[in-house]
Order: structure tokens, then sequence, then C-alpha cells
């Protein structure tokens, strides 16, 4: 005699099966669907649904989607250039992300999917037959700030070669994203593992935290560059992420061996951050670094009063920003007061605007130029 218990399962079996066979049940649904020709097919169900669109940042412009009788909505694009990119669907004036889709943008002011498109060749940020490094994710203590996360690479090798110390990038990530947003969506560390495999670049650590000073500063009080979260996101970095790192990590601690770099609002706090401290860092990067021409004078002020010493403790200073970026015009602006101080700097202007796209290739470009 059967127990209770197989008897339940056994006719819940039945009932799913029974289910299935129906032909309203919900249809498997694969999205997004990346073709040979590059083009890609993108699926949402949503059989109440009057309107859904996708957005995407290989279009200017939202897309139509169409239902079909089992009310699956999908649309498929004309060829994408390979690279990686957000997406979401409009859901009668709702945005959401694809239920579908596992790999997710991580925000705290959106929802995003991101669609991978390789092409034929491997890009920098692919994933490739190389040794890896290791991603962790750590948390440090901040008597002000509580526990904090931080994401941190170390380089193939590291733990096989305990003797070794290494230089260290400080990474600092977008207003609104979060320490996991350089992986997830940077591929910081498929980057790293690639230029290393090829010599292109030194074996390095890269710390990557969280860039709000929450919950001291509000996650809605705008930008990270915004003065209130540089004073309080300066005393943690400096005074609990820092010594954290060197104190569990093998690190070279000189000036020479120590980097910083970030996007947008992050890159308005790398260069406050290491622009006014060049006895710190001898690399300073910024990706279309978030900034306001009437806060020049603050937020550079150390900086700006001794040029000549600031150009002797620098190996590189770096912007990057896309000519259709709405941060373009103020950094063309700030380039302008850095050439009136005769303060020595490297730039790169891309086609694009204000995108993750352009972020891995400045990231691309400046890992290579770092520690020599």
């Amino acid at each position: 005699m059967k127990t209770p218990s197989i008897y339940f399962l056994l006719l819940a079996m039945l009932h799913v099966s029974v289910l299935l066979g129906q032909p309203n049940a919900r249809p498997v649904i694969v999205s997004p669907e990346v073709h040979a020709d590059n083009s890609v097919t993108f699926r949402f169900y949503g059989p109440m649904a009057k309107e859904v669109k996708l957005s995407a940042q290989f279009e200017k412009s939202p897309l139509a989607m169409t239902k079909d009788d089992k009310g699956v909505w999908s649309i498929t694009t004309s060829p994408v250039k390979p690279d990686m990119y957000p997406y979401a669907f409009n859901v009668d004036g709702i945005s959401v992300a694809d239920p579908n889709n596992t790999a997710i943008f991580p925000n705290e002011g959106f929802q995003n999917s991101v669609v991978e498109i390789t092409g034929s060749s491997p890009l920098i940020h692919t994933l490739q037959n190389v040794p890896h490094g290791t991603v962790s994710y750590r948390y440090y203590p901040s008597a002000e700030l509580g526990t904090r996360p931080v994401v941190i690479y170390t380089p193939p090798g590291y733990e096989s070669n305990p003797k070794a110390s290494y230089p260290v990038l400080y990474l600092l990530h977008g207003t609104t994203d979060t320490e996991e947003t350089w992986t997830k969506v940077g591929r910081a560390h498929i980057i790293l593992d690639n230029l290393i495999a090829q010599g292109k670049a030194k074996p390095m650590i890269i710390v990557m935290p969280y860039g709000r000073a929450y919950p001291v500063i509000s996650k809605s009080s705008g930008s990270l560059r915004n003065w209130d979260n540089l004073q309080e996101f300066k005393k943690d970095f400096f005074g609990n992420l820092m010594p954290f790192v060197e104190k569990n990590y093998r690190t070279l601690t000189d000036k020479n061996n120590r980097a910083i770099a970030g996007f947008s609002g992050g890159g308005g706090t790398s260069l406050y951050f290491g622009l006014n401290n060049t006895d710190t860092f001898a690399y300073v990067c910024g990706f279309a670094p978030g900034m306001l021409k009437n806060e020049f004078d603050r937020n550079n002020e150390v900086f700006f009063k001794n040029a000549a010493q600031a150009n002797k403790n620098l190996k590189l200073f770096w912007i990057g920003v896309g000519k259709e970026d709405g941060l373009y015009a103020v950094n063309q602006e700030y380039m302008q007061v850095l050439d009136q101080k005769k303060i020595k700097y490297e730039s790169l202007f891309t086609d694009g605007g204000h995108t993750w796209m352009n972020v891995k290739h400045y990231l691309s470009v400046i890992v290579p130029k770092l520690f020599n």
C-alpha cells in the first residue's frame, strides 16, 4: 500500500502533466536568443498586456513587440554590433527586466537585463580559455557606516604564489550602480584575465567597493560625486577600506603601485580622491567622470595648488568620454583648465554615450598603462 505522501506526490505529478498538455499552459520561453548573424530575438510572456516594447542600448528608441496566440510577445532585431548591452521590457508603461534571463544589471535606480553578443571573434571582455583570477565577495567594518561590501579580484597565480605581492587598482562604480556592476556588466575580471594572458597587463589586485556612504547618505541623494557623499565616503575609503585591503591581501603599498579609476559619479570620486592625494596614487583615471564647472576649484583644491608637484607625482592622469555623452562638454571645459595650469594628462574621445560599452573599452585601454 502506498503511503499518503507518495500518493499525493503522484497526484501532483499527474496534475502538472495534464496542465502542460493543455493548450493554455504557459509556453517555454527562451530570451534572449542570439542568432548566428548577431541578430537577437527577445520574448516576454504577457497574455494580459496591451503593449510591450523593447528598450535596448543598441537601439535609439524602443521597439514595438508583437504578441502571438499563446500570449508571448517577441521581436527579432537587425544584426547588432558585438558587445554586452543592457535592455528591459516596457510593459504597459512599466519597465521590467527580462524574467527569463539570469544576467541582471546590478543597479539601485532601474531594473535591466544584459545580453551578450560575442560575434565571430572574442572581444576583450569575452570569457576565453586563459588562466582566471578569483573574484571574492568580502565585507569590512566601518565605525561610521557599519558593515560594508566590497568585491575583490586577485589575479591568476595569487593563491599558488604566496610570496608575491601585487599592485592595486581601486575601481569605483557609477551612481546607482553597486559593487557588483564592475564584474557583472563591466567584466573587469575577464578583461584583466585576458590582458594578463596576452602579456599586455601586469597581474594586479582590483578592489571594487560600494560607493554610496549609506546609511549616512541616502540612496536617493543624487550623484556619488556630490560633496556630502565625497566627504563621508572619503573617511571610509582611506580610514577603513584601504587598511582592510592592505591587511588582508599581499599588496604593494607605495604610490607607484596604487591606481584609482571610476565611471560617472564614481569617476568624479576617483579624480577627487586620487588627484588630491598624489602621494598615495600615481595613477588616476576617470571614465566619463561626473563633475560640474562650478565645482572645479573646490574639488581640485589641493591638486591645483601645486600642479608642478602633481605632475611629478603622477605617472598617469587619464580621462575618457564619449562624444555623445552628456558629460562630454563639461569634461572638455575641465581639460581646458588643466591645459591653462599646464597639468599633464591623457585623453580619449570615443563615439557613443554614457554607457558601460564605452567603460569596458576605457578599462581595457588604461590597464596596460598601469604600474609600468
